[in-house]
């Protein structure tokens, strides 16, 4: 299967959680609610899951293979990056918008 979208909600909160991640396949199918949380050796991901009664987590969805994991996960970091820098430029645009010219 081949990723053919990558959708990143940012997060504008200073938490652990950076963004919700929706990623496509071949156009046809589309998993949800995949997290890019910081951790304490950088950046990860976390597939979708849901709390069973004990406290536990357990995936939805998740690939099977570690080539697969790999693959998804750097699509979604090269995404991420991609969002991030596309933020930063408009941040800085802005902020020499926002600057008074000089009268002379």
């Amino acid at each position: 299967m081949n990723i053919t979208d990558i959708r990143i909600r940012r997060l504008t909160t200073d938490s652990k959680m950076k963004a919700i991640v929706s990623v496509t396949f071949d156009d046809e199918v589309v998993i949800h609610d995949i997290k890019l949380i910081e951790g304490v050796e950088g950046l990860f991901v976390a597939m979708p899951s849901r709390k069973l009664p004990n406290g536990s987590f357990r995936d939805i969805a998740h690939p099977i293979h570690s080539e697969a994991r790999k693959k998804i996960e750097d699509a979604v970091f090269a995404k991420y990056e991609e969002v991030v820098k596309e933020m930063e430029l408009e941040t800085e645009v802005k902020e020499d918008n926002d600057t008074p010219e000089e009268i002379e």
